[in-house]
């Protein structure tokens, strides 16, 4: 056996890689990526600078070498053995290993109507080159998918005067992931910057200049984007029998159905304490799965628990949820200076927050709020709505209870 190999060098595998040196394992570890790049961050993707797209790296290539960790670039999987314990290269190459990640990620989802192959997705540096290398003032866009994805792209496009229109199967914009009241704020202030946007309807067929809609109605077009979400690749899990759904299925420990190969990252559903299993897309998600999993591999026996989060960023707005807030939550509205926060109560415990404001400002209370969504502390909805109520007050008075 030849120690552990991961499968997949975004952030999840790349992190993955490290954290098994910080947990002291040091049999060989071996990071295979498909793209030609070092591994690289996604979120900069969408925000080039001076029109080009910026290439974050994770890491550097001195960082990988002075771990010891062997990074195959631009080399794909062709075969997982779960029997053999074996992985296929593409370039011809079987490696061994003594346990596997599968940090494999999402890949787009696809558009069936005729004429899909028109449409550029939004998911590698590649992507991001193709589409901003084709956008300037007066140009027009229409985006297909009005969720985080596509409402950060009309951003940014608006902020070169690009005319953006965006097309949506359901009445409502941001309706997976975005509690109603910040999602209709986001809807109000893309408008007002001159985003068009064509809800309910969808898109019957993608021409040389534009796409049909549902209506019959036609949207002129020189660039259509395909931003209707993604899902999970799971090819090599599903091919070499492991149990999957929405994700490959694993334990609370990462663990999947074959005992020395884990999952972590977008690919991954995890079990959950009340039945089910849950999967985040989401950069903090990738981040701590793969240190928990690395500790596993490496002989640790942890259950993965982290309060779900993640942020999005359009024009000058910031938007952070923690937790996963529901429509059948009660809700406790507080304004501050910052902005506005929303807190959701499930029987009176704090389950969720979400915030918007300008920039980075409601940060310091959402984290406050997540360590209290941590204590399982169920505050009295007066003090959560009293923006004179230090939210640090609520948690040490948690603590000292």
């Amino acid at each position: 056996m030849d120690g552990i190999v991961i499968i997949g060098a975004g952030e999840s595998g790349t992190r993955a890689a490290f954290a098994l040196r910080e947990a002291g394992y040091r049999r060989p570890v071996t990071l295979v990526g498909a793209e030609p790049h070092l591994p690289y961050e996604r979120p900069p993707l969408s925000k080039p600078v001076g029109g080009m797209v910026q290439m974050t790296p994770i890491c550097a290539r001195e960082a990988l070498e002075a771990a010891g960790i062997s990074y195959l670039e631009g080399c794909s999987v062709s075969k997982l053995d779960a029997v053999a314990a074996t992985v296929s290269l593409s370039d011809g190459r079987v490696l061994g290993y003594e346990k596997l990640l599968l940090a494999t990620g999402a890949r787009p989802r696809r558009l069936a109507c005729p004429g899909a192959e028109r449409a550029l997705d939004f998911r590698t540096h590649a992507d991001a080159e193709a589409i901003f290398a084709n956008v300037a003032p007066g140009r027009r866009v229409a985006i297909i998918g009005a969720g985080l994805i596509g409402m950060e792209l009309a951003a940014v496009l608006r902020g070169k005067d690009v005319a953006v229109s965006v097309i949506e199967t359901a009445p409502k914009v941001l309706g997976r992931a975005v509690p109603a009241r910040f999602a209709d704020k986001l809807h109000a202030r893309h408008a007002a910057e001159g985003v068009r946007f064509h809800l309910d309807r969808t898109v019957a067929a993608i021409g040389e200049d534009g796409v049909v809609l549902s209506d019959g109605s036609i949207l002129p077009a020189d660039l259509v984007v395909s931003a209707i979400g993604v899902v999970p690749e799971m090819t090599l899990a599903e091919a070499s029998g492991l149990a999957t759904a929405n994700g490959i299925l694993t334990d609370a420990c990462l663990r999947t159905s074959a005992p020395n190969i884990f999952a972590a990252g977008d690919c991954a559903a995890v079990a959950q304490p009340g039945g089910g299993h849950i999967r985040h897309e989401s950069w903090r998600n990738a981040r701590m799965q793969a240190e928990t999993a690395a500790r596993n591999m490496a002989g640790a026996a942890e259950t993965f628990a982290s309060v779900p989060w993640f942020w999005s960023d359009q024009y000058d707005l910031g938007l952070q949820i923690a937790g996963r807030p529901q429509p059948a939550h009660q809700t406790v509205l507080r304004t501050t200076a910052e902005g506005e926060l929303e807190f959701y109560l499930d029987d009176g415990r704090l389950v969720a927050v979400a915030g918007l404001g300008f920039g980075n400002s409601l940060a310091k209370h959402i984290k406050l709020a997540e360590m209290l969504i941590a204590a399982s502390i169920r505050p009295e909805p007066a003090a959560l709505a009293d923006p004179g109520v230090n939210l640090k007050t609520l948690l040490k008075s948690a603590r000292a209870a």
